[in-house]
């Protein structure tokens, strides 16, 4: 099976930012995204067409909808546009009594009440995958950057990987679940990899290899097509980038482009290395796996394992480490703002602590951890 690698403009970016809608007065999910996002559409619709233009979206839960950016140049681009988008969502939703809430998990809603979007793919995820696949009420951040070049396609999802507990801590936005603490940074993490499809990727050392696991999976059954291969990070060869797709929903737009700008500066760092022949240690995948979990259960205060000598590290001293290394590579792509807004992450904070707070503040009351979320993406706090 031969799959043809689209060729980007060098780190280019895309970014889709799910979110879901509650009920303002409580903070509890509904059913409304659909309703929401074709009202918005009949208001703009430019925004649904195909190509460069931002769009809105459904997800599997009618709660969901999915902010989709056109290509940028830059992070700037992409924040300018999720923020008109968000815009235009609450122009919708408040006199609806509806709210924008964004983070990985909700922290009291029941799986068991949500309500999958009718469409056929959805149903046969959930025929298919039974019980995992109705707990499927998450929401994440994913950032497409372009290659230019297939060849750089398997060794920058190589050098992710290896950020992968990096990225993940930062982002951890879903300590609760169904109306308890799971005692985990991001449970989200935990959930999204019970499916088949999704979790960590194969190690590839060539591209023959992966078109070989595509056709297999195909053959079997697996999937049907290439975009239902879920994996954490994934080649995506239609648009010509690679997807990372673990970050939990954030709450903020100054997070999302945080995180985007760390994405763009790891993945066009990695691209020049492949580009002039320089190889970096690969870690090894039980590394990778160990590293995902330490990163899922206590996010920024996780140990990191760095190379294959089990070399272990405090993730904040090699995220210091890593901002320095990009420094240079952010003035170049235009994002050293959004890139420095990962340090007050790790200093002031990450979503999965920030909840805990409220909580504790709260006597426990989760309600008013939602409707905290609800207000920091409001006023991008």
């Amino acid at each position: 099976m031969e799959i043809s690698f689209a060729r980007s403009d060098q780190s280019t970016l895309g970014v889709e930012w799910e979110v879901a809608l509650v009920d303002a007065a409580d903070g509890d999910l509904v059913p409304r995204g659909r309703e929401t996002y074709e009202a918005v559409l009949e208001a703009r619709p430019e925004w649904a067409r195909d190509g460069d233009h931002p769009h809105l979206t459904g997800e599997f839960l009618l709660n969901t909808i999915e902010m989709v950016t056109g290509v940028c140049r830059d992070v700037a681009g992409t924040t300018e546009q999720l923020a008109l988008m968000m815009d235009e969502i609450r122009a919708v939703a408040d006199p609806r009594g509806l709210e924008i809430f964004a983070a990985g998990t909700h922290p009291f809603a029941r799986w068991q009440d949500q309500q999958v979007t009718d469409k056929q793919r959805y149903h046969k995820l959930v025929d298919r995958t039974q019980y995992w696949g109705r707990q499927m009420v998450i929401f994440g951040v994913h950032v497409h950057v372009g290659l230019d070049s297939r060849a750089k396609a398997l060794p920058v999802l190589d050098g992710m990987l290896a950020h992968y507990p990096h990225l993940l801590a930062l982002s951890a936005n879903s300590p609760f679940w169904d109306g308890q603490d799971t005692g985990y940074a991001s449970q989200r993490s935990m959930i999204f990899q019970q499916l088949s499809t999704a979790g960590l990727p194969y190690p590839f050392d060539t591209w023959d290899e992966y078109e070989r696991c595509i056709e297999d999976m195909i053959t079997t059954g697996i999937i049907e097509e290439i975009s239902e291969c879920r994996w954490d990070v994934r080649p995506v060869p239609r648009l010509g980038t690679n997807e990372v797709r673990f970050c939990d929903g954030l709450s903020t737009l100054w997070e999302v482009g945080a995180l985007t700008a760390l994405t763009q500066c790891l993945a066009h760092s990695l691209a020049a290395d492949a580009e002039a022949g320089r190889t970096r240690p690969r870690l090894q995948p039980w590394h990778v796996r160990e590293n995902k979990w330490r990163a899922a259960r206590y996010g920024l205060d996780a140990q990191v394992i760095t190379d294959a000598e089990n070399t272990e590290r405090d993730l904040r001293e090699d995220l210091e480490r890593l901002l320095d290394r990009l420094e240079p590579v952010a003035a170049h792509l235009g994002c050293a703002r959004e890139l420095a807004d990962v340090e007050r992450i790790y200093r002031d904070g990450a979503g999965y602590q920030r909840q805990r707070e409220v909580a504790r503040a709260h006597d426990g009351d989760l309600r008013a951890v939602a409707l905290d979320i609800v207000r920091r993406t409001r006023e991008n706090a």
